[in-house]
């Protein structure tokens, strides 16, 4: 939903886009030559026979004879739904980029009436019918539930972890007596059959991680040094299982998590603007991993979203980078964990002029070594860094403090990414804040603020 006519800026649109190849698609159809019929409602809801606010729609110029008809909701509190005819399974497709580029260009190619096409009518309409009908009515499947019942399964799946634990612990145990040449010698399949037993087992987060294992002998020099450091953390993660009653709440929670095993967002909500900082997703053959992080512009807190495509689908719920969404968040157990559960929307996706309060780089690497007392698997923190400059490291590049001597390292992953151009484009010498996430690998930026009082500019 814009904010009294105010229309979202490029990069949050394509902020939007499900992969590169649809950002670059998307971007291609942003100019009106293709487009035709676009408008948009914007402001008010109309009386019946149009439709509501926050509705963009237009027809493109395609292949075929037929222009495909393309509406975007982007009044809908659980964030923007994308409807077009054509054949393409992105969510939103090219053609729905392409729509909200042109749209966030201006009036003159996309302009703000009352009265929209029969098919963008229809299609809202049904959109709000059916979001009513919806609301759940108070009781469900799960008061019904036999809680005696989920209680055997639960004890069940335990023993069944606790024997794979148990059968893991001999492996590596098996491994270190031989020594870690042999982990080359043996080649992947060892692993790829000790994790299948790990499914077996339904500890999901044990098959992950020795999977990974089985990759490091061939990931160039020194990987016995990394193949012994993260053996060292799956058998931490094996004790923890098998020593989970001497735990505290929290730290068993973690490891009840990081083995795999399925927890509800129990936390008590937290209602506030939640102001969408970074969205990316990331891909393997069986699944796609959309995370979003948000800050509460009230609370002050950070929350992670996450949300899964299957099968090289791309996941349903987008938020634009920069925009800030009405909402309860609810969090999931674990101690020092961000994840929560998106509850109730109020508003659509708005502008809000916040961002969060950034920290010096001595700080940042300071948050991720006290989180990793609570969570030793941690991979990484959420953290904003305040008035930092983008400088060059020999073959490498690092975020410096603009005022002291402290610079962060860029992770491997930020530096492949095109995205470290944007922001050494944006800083041009001058101090930013960049938010994104600090661990043991680097720092890697995902969002950027110039100085002053300038838009988000994602950068991933």
């Amino acid at each position: 939903m814009t904010q009294q006519g105010v229309r979202w800026s490029a990069d949050q649109v394509l902020a939007l886009a499900p992969d590169a190849a649809s950002r670059k698609a998307g971007s291609k159809l942003g100019a009106a030559g293709p487009w035709s019929g676009a408008g948009s409602c914007e402001e008010g809801t109309v009386e019946e026979g149009t439709v509501e606010e926050g509705t963009v729609w237009g027809l493109c110029k395609g292949s075929g004879s037929k222009p495909y008809q393309t509406i975007v909701d982007i009044a809908d509190p659980a964030g923007p739904a994308y409807k077009c005819s054509c054949p393409s399974r992105k969510f939103p497709c090219k053609h729905a980029l392409g729509l909200l580029l042109l749209w966030a260009g201006g009036d003159d190619a996309v302009p703000t009436v009352e009265q929209a096409p029969d098919w963008a009518e229809q299609w809202i309409a049904g959109r709000r019918k059916r979001a009513g009908e919806e609301r759940p009515a108070g009781g469900g499947s799960s008061a019904a539930a036999d809680p005696e019942a989920a209680r055997r399964r639960a004890e069940k799946r335990a023993e069944r972890v606790t024997a794979g634990a148990t059968e893991l612990e001999q492996r590596l145990t098996d491994l270190l007596r031989g020594g870690l040449a042999g982990a080359e010698q043996s080649g992947y399949g060892l692993w790829e059959e000790t994790a299948a037993r790990m499914v077996d087992a339904q500890a999901p987060g044990l098959a992950t991680r020795v999977r990974e294992l089985g990759a490091i002998p061939a990931s160039g020099p020194g990987w016995p040094v990394r193949l012994l450091e993260e053996c060292a953390l799956l058998h931490l993660l094996d004790q923890g299982w098998l020593h989970r009653d001497r735990l505290p709440e929290g730290l068993a929670a973690t490891v009840r998590s990081r083995i795999g095993l399925p927890a509800s967002a129990d936390g008590p909500p937290v209602r506030d603007r939640w102001l969408v900082l970074a969205q990316y997703d990331t891909v393997d053959a069986k699944l796609t991993t959309r995370r979003i992080w948000l800050h509460g512009a009230d609370s002050g807190r950070t929350a992670l979203l996450l949300s899964y495509g299957a099968a090289g689908r791309a996941p349903e719920l987008a938020l634009p980078v920069g925009l800030a969404l009405g909402a309860e968040l609810s969090a999931y157990p674990g101690a020092g964990r961000h994840r929560a559960a998106l509850g109730e929307r109020f508003a659509a996706p708005a502008p809000l002029s916040i961002r969060p309060p950034g920290v010096p780089t001595a700080q940042a690497a300071a948050r991720y070594g006290e989180a990793l007392r609570e969570d030793p698997w941690l991979e990484s923190v959420p953290v904003t860094l305040g008035r930092v400059v983008p400088v060059p490291d020999g073959d490498s590049w690092q975020l410096a403090d603009a005022e002291t001597e402290f610079a962060l390292p860029l992770s491997p992953v930020a530096r492949s990414r095109p995205g470290l151009w944007r922001l050494v484009a944006l800083s041009g010498g001058a101090p930013v804040t960049v938010f994104g996430e600090c661990g043991h690998h680097g720092f890697t930026p995902l969002t950027a603020w110039p100085e002053g009082t300038g838009e988000a500019v994602p950068l991933c």
